[in-house]
């Protein structure tokens, strides 16, 4: 258990590093990093292939810090590797501009693999990340070319494991038995309030055993680094099943009030740093000061990198030659490229044919595009056929079988979004699916996939009341306007199957960023095509003969309703202009002079109908504009009935209409008559 002088003193660097840096910031966590030191330490010198200079190397190992409030722990130890992370980046930790920001930022910081800080979001980040792994070698490997074979490791702590999405990820990976993922578990007996015995006594070993997961101990993980390394060895042997290896540490060694929840989240001062230094037998107490043999195991754990990169490229140069069109696919996974052809592959829908549910034209496209895009793979929250979310043209992702593309996720919404993200962090298209109101469990993961820049598509049918029987439990109010508050987020709410299609192409061909469709249960009519106008966002549906003096805007099924409210204000003598905007988003980004041609800036009488929160129409409507939208829970009635009832009614539409033009109108409209709840029509800003 005795380690070398010279790696007690490197072990030791990146302690008094972290210590320094935090103490500088005068805020942040310093316990865990110097806690957790002896574990990165191992990791990075005896154990992970990486190359500083190269990031992005495709077979690199993985490292997750899921614990990411430790997050002074990663950026030492890329620092002290060789990583493009200087010490001047770790004097300015959690500081305006810095690229080492108080929790870890995928693309922020060279050698950060993903955004960590929401407990729990790693450890399943990590699970997709040995997925993908498994995934991209079972279809791309061949006899005598492994050339995807990498491991993911990962430390995490008390907080992910109490966390409710670390028990969904690590299910979800023991039942597949991922054996490429080594999660090390920082098991120190302390939260930030206090000591984990007053609210976490699992027994973590029983548990993840009965996961399926392989579990080992090591008794003192301060100081016993062969310990460590044997543990890692030993559990990259469990080729099927995930390891979990508990690593007994006291957090905060060597500060003086080490072992307590007073080292966890508090900045230490510069007598706690000194007092832990000198408890190291630190060669200096100077602030930053790095002694060369503290530093050097590291760098030759860097300097190893270019090396192991190169002979993976001669690697897959030789297997480029065997397998050309298999490489061709794995550079377009590898490089992130967006896809091409998709419009020529998109199915068109006859706007003579009967009405399709958004979501059933969503599984069409799938479909249709799924060869377009190598690296796409996905599945549901075991609500695939409600989803229809399934590849016909595969199977299914199971133990042993990871060649497939359709993966079934289970009861475990919040979980799946985590893991899809982390099959995006490592090159592949994925796609998540279940009930837009169960985007409330998800939204965590949603949000990081916005920070994070990454093309995860969630698509969430059974998007508004009309989804009926199921009742006010299972239908979204307001959903859409939270999901369209996240900086980044494409939502994207269609009209029917046309513009479902184009949805699809839109969320796949961008790569900088999540989208998100929200698709009906309910048929809806199928609309002449219009792919240029629902590209942009937003466009005319139907224009009035003459200029317009009403518009009405619309999304998803509710643009039917504009139609036929369109058609009875014409009976009245109401000019009335149709927008279908399926996607805020993108028609905000289109220049000034398209947006004012659909919504002319003149015409100021306008009414935003879409079955959810009225929240952001303001927007759209202006001061002088009305939505018909909801500020009341659905109830529990046959969809129709549900519509009608809570005022998404021809008649509503018509009689709103007239109102902000001031006109009275017929008192008969023909269909439904019933008086509509006071909620559901409020010009912009009253109700």
């Amino acid at each position: 258990m005795t380690a070398s002088p010279r790696d007690v003193l490197a072990v030791n660097t990146l302690r008094a590093l972290s210590l320094d840096a935090v103490a500088n910031a005068k805020e942040g966590h310093p316990g865990g990093p110097v806690g957790m030191s002896p574990m990165a330490y191992v990791l990075f010198s005896r154990i992970m292939r990486f190359n500083p200079r190269d990031p992005r190397w495709p077979n690199r190992d993985r490292f997750i810090l899921s614990a990411g409030h430790a997050s002074m722990l990663i950026y030492g130890a890329l620092h002290l590797t060789g990583y493009d992370v200087s010490l001047d980046d770790l004097k300015n930790f959690r500081q305006w501009g810095s690229r080492t920001p108080g929790h870890p930022e995928y693309g922020h910081t060279p050698g950060v693999e993903t955004t960590t800080g929401p407990l729990g979001q790693g450890f399943a980040n990590a699970v997709g990340f040995a997925l993908a792994e498994a995934h991209l070698a079972a279809r791309y490997n061949r006899p005598g070319h492994a050339l995807i074979d990498h491991y993911t490791y990962g430390i995490c702590s008390d907080g992910d494991l109490m966390e409710g999405i670390s028990h969904e990820a690590a299910s979800f990976a023991g039942h597949l038995g991922l054996g490429k993922l080594i999660m090390l578990y920082d098991d120190n007996l302390i939260s930030l309030d206090g000591p984990t015995e007053w609210t976490f006594t699992d027994d973590t070993t029983e548990r993840f055993e009965s996961y399926g997961w392989h579990v080992q101990m090591v008794d003192y993980g301060n100081t016993d680094l062969d310990g460590i390394e044997a543990a890692v060895k030993n559990a990259q042997n469990q080729t099927e099943r995930p390891s979990l290896i508990r690593v007994r540490t006291t957090i905060g060694v060597g500060l003086p009030k080490q072992g307590t929840a007073d080292v966890h989240g508090k900045a230490p001062s510069l007598e706690d740093v000194i007092a832990a230094k000198k408890s190291y037998s630190y060669p200096s107490l100077d602030p930053f000061f790095l002694p060369d043999d503290g530093v050097a195991p590291w760098r030759d754990a860097g300097a190893r990198g270019p090396a192991l990169a190169s002979e993976w490229k001669k690697a897959f140069g030789a297997y480029r030659a065997a397998f050309p069109d298999l490489a061709a696919e794995l550079d377009s996974i590898f490089d992130r490229r967006s896809p091409k052809g998709l419009a020529t592959s998109l199915p068109t829908f006859d706007s003579s044919a009967k009405p399709m549910a958004t979501r059933v034209a969503s599984g069409q496209t799938l479909n249709a595009l799924e060869p377009k895009v190598p690296g796409m793979i996905g599945g549901s929250a075991d609500l695939r056929g409600s989803n229809d979310t399934v590849f016909k043209g595969s199977g299914f992702i199971d133990h042993g079988k990871f060649g497939e593309r359709n993966i079934n996720f289970g009861v475990r919404e919040h979980a799946m979004c985590a893991i899809g993200n982390g099959l995006a962090l490592n090159g592949l298209q994925p796609y998540v699916a279940t009930f837009l109101i169960f985007s409330d469990y998800c939204k965590n993961a949603i949000r990081l996939a916005s920070l994070m820049g990454q093309p995860t598509v969630f698509v969430f049918t059974h998007d508004s009341i009309g989804l009926g029987t199921d009742g006010p439990t299972h239908q979204p109010i307001e959903q859409i306007a939270g999901l369209r508050a996240i900086p980044g987020m494409h939502v994207i709410r269609p009209a029917d199957a046309n513009e479902t299609a184009i949805a699809w192409q839109l969320a796949l061909e961008r790569i900088d960023g999540p989208t998100l469709l929200a698709l009906s249960r309910q048929n809806v009519p199928v609309l002449a095509a219009n792919p240029d106008g629902a590209r942009r966002g937003g466009y005319v549906a139907a224009d009035s003969e003459g200029a317009p003096e009403l518009v009405l805007i619309a999304t998803g099924t509710e643009v039917h309703l504009a139609l036929e409210g369109r058609k009875k204000l014409a009976e009245q003598g109401v000019r009335a202009r149709v927008v279908s905007m399926p996607c805020w988003e993108i028609f905000s980004a289109q220049d000034q002079s398209y947006r004012d041609a659909v919504i002319p800036p003149a015409v100021r009488a306008r009414i935003g109908i879409e079955a959810a929160s009225g929240f952001g129409w303001e927007r759209w409507v202006g001061l002088d504009g009305a939505t018909i939208t909801l500020a009341r829970f659905g109830a529990s009635a046959p969809g129709e009935i549900v519509m009608r009832e809570l005022g998404f009614t021809v008649e509503n539409v018509v009689s709103t209409g007239l109102r902000l033009l001031g006109r009275a109108g017929s008192a008969s409209l023909g269909g439904d008559s019933t008086p509509q709840a006071k909620p559901t029509a409020h010009a912009s800003g009253h109700s």
